[in-house]
């Protein structure tokens, strides 16, 4: 409690001069909260995030609402799952795929597959009932929701734009000009032109990092944080184990910056870690910033900021090495000059693909022309003028099982805690279709809508059993990866290596990407060959080579090891 109203007082001293009263009634809430509804006995693991294995899922794209996602729990519980990142489902109108909420406190009525005059209990019991399914399986639930924004149907902006003098006026950050804030980039570079938009309701300019029916909180207002809070809270209350905090570098704006990762923002982050341990410890705040890693790295603080990060980076460099046949791009990016060590208790969390494009903001002009240009198959797949592509994971690797099960090997045994993205375990590849029915809908040329799209159950139930389709060998490939990681701690909680292995002639072998993980007495060598030719190597430890963790049989020549083209080992 002491370190919460510390921390206001570092937020708001010199900014507001009304935050004290705020803050006590806000204590006084967080004592009784505390209460009601939290015990006083701490959770025996607060670090279970780094033995997770994330889902990644839309509840509607995934099988209509969360009726149907409790339906295919077992699904999920199978394939080896025991944590569910649930994509936005907030109520929205649904201009930006749900990350522009209209109310912070109710999960969209389709969702829940009830009227949308339901009651709110009828609602309540639905999604209660939903929880209560993940939890008896084991299996965690986070969700996102964005910090930084929210949309222009929000009551809180309707309220606002009627009056200067509105009591939410102060909720969002206004202009009668566009010389403000000036050094802060454009985001969405080729769909918006300004972090500006004029609001014809009141005549002036409204704040936005993201699109313009998105304005940005203003959380120099201490009742905008006060706020936010208290929703985080109510969903916790609800069982929700974490939240992955969209947007977070943006948060605080000061002028003549760039209006990211500002030592405020990092306050705030500070302050919502502080509320969450004092309710109940190992609630998850995930830092969603697409920033260099010693950027990302200051989100963990001295393990008072968010738990876990994501590491955007790695991803591009899997793409770069796999496109070059070349182990460096990987050994460079999780080099300590680049990705510094972490807090103990913090974790990096690793993606092959997601909601969201293939990022190339964090890499070089010449890597993001190469991977853009190798990978970007078509016109169409074309994100923010080349900073990124859309495309699932089968459509980027030519749905080629091989090249598919080798970026999968290394997703999961690199540091950090591995994510799945929905209908990637069956292959699923670019939604031309669902893409147009979007752009009807929403006017907006997001070509980020063709990674999303709804999962053809029946089509893919019928996949899944034909041991000749593309569908079951990614799935069980991928059910064989994630059992056996989690049998291993190692994985998620061991250190990282890099190694060298040689060819027979003693050079070092740049095709073959090979590193330890290590925990305690427990070690693992990772061999993966990038190329399309068979690699024959030797081990300078030859005590790591005693058995494949993967059941597969270790093939040997001439006293050397053989790597079948994009093969790998986990020994």
């Amino acid at each position: 409690m002491e370190k919460i109203q510390h921390l206001w007082k570092q937020i708001y001293e010199g900014v507001c001069e009304f935050s004290t009263p705020t803050l006590e009634r806000f204590m006084t809430d967080l004592a009784d909260i505390k209460n009601t509804h939290f015990s006083k006995v701490q959770p025996p693991d607060t670090t279970w995030y780094k033995d997770a294995v994330i889902y990644s899922t839309y509840a509607d794209l995934f099988n209509k609402d969360f009726s149907g996602l409790t339906q295919k729990l077992d699904h999920l519980k199978s394939l080896g799952v025991n944590c569910i990142w649930l994509l936005p489902v907030l109520e929205s109108p649904m201009k930006d795929a749900g990350f522009d909420i209209s109310n912070y406190e109710k999960i969209r009525s389709d969702l829940l597959g009830c009227a949308a005059d339901a009651s709110t209990d009828e609602k309540d019991l639905i999604f209660a009932d939903f929880i209560k399914a993940a939890h008896d399986r084991h299996i965690r639930v986070i969700f996102d929701i964005a910090l930084n924004h929210c949309s222009v149907d929000h009551a809180w902006f309707k309220e606002a734009r009627k009056s200067i003098h509105s009591t939410k006026r102060d909720y969002f950050i206004w202009s009668d000009t566009t010389e403000k804030y000036k050094e802060a980039r454009i985001i969405f570079k080729g769909m918006c032109t300004s972090n500006w938009e004029k609001d014809e309701i009141s005549g002036e300019y409204y704040f936005h990092r993201f699109f313009e029916i998105q304005p940005d909180l203003n959380y120099r207002n201490p009742e905008v944080l006060v706020a936010m809070t208290k929703i985080l809270i109510n969903w916790k209350i609800k069982g929700i184990d974490g939240f992955r905090a969209d947007a977070v570098p943006y948060l605080w704006k000061e002028e003549d910056t760039n209006c990211e990762n500002l030592e405020k923002t990092h306050l705030i982050v500070k302050f919502l870690r502080a509320v969450f341990d004092y309710l109940e410890p190992g609630t998850l705040l995930l830092a969603e910033a697409c920033q260099p890693p010693k950027d990302v790295v200051a989100y963990f603080g001295t393990e008072d900021e968010c738990h876990a990060a994501y590491h955007f980076p790695v991803m591009p460099r899997i793409y770069r090495a796999m496109a070059e046949e070349k182990k460096d791009a990987i050994e460079w990016v999780m080099h300590p000059d680049f990705t510094p060590a972490i807090p103990p208790a913090c974790q990096w969390f690793m993606f092959l693909r997601c909601h969201d494009e293939l990022t190339l903001e964090m890499v070089t002009p010449e890597e993001r022309a190469q991977v853009h240009q190798y990978y970007a198959k078509d016109p169409s797949w074309d994100f923010r003028e080349g900073e990124g592509i859309s495309a699932r994971l089968a459509s980027l690797l030519d749905s080629d099982i091989r090249r598919i099960r080798l970026a999968y090997s290394i997703m999961f045994t690199l540091l950090g805690t591995p994510i799945i993205y929905y209908g990637d375990e069956f292959a699923k590849t670019n939604d031309k279709a669902f893409y147009e029915e979007m752009y009807a809908e929403t006017g907006y040329k997001d070509s980020r809508y063709l990674v999303r799209g709804r999962i053809d159950w029946i089509q893919a139930e019928e996949d899944l059993k034909n041991p000749n389709s593309l569908a079951y060998q990614v799935y069980t490939c991928i059910q064989k990866l994630v059992h056996v990681r989690k049998e291993h701690k190692v994985f998620g909680r061991g250190t990282l290596t890099m190694l060298d292995v040689h060819n027979i002639d003693k050079t070092i072998n740049a095709h073959v990407l090979s590193y330890t993980r290590q925990i305690e007495e427990e070690q693992v060598t990772l061999l993966h060959n990038l190329s399309a030719k068979e690699q024959v190597i030797t081990l300078t430890n030859e005590s790591s080579a005693k058995y494949d963790l993967l059941d597969q049989p270790i093939l040997y020549r001439e006293n050397a090891l053989v790597l079948p083209p994009y093969g790998f080992y986990w020994l």
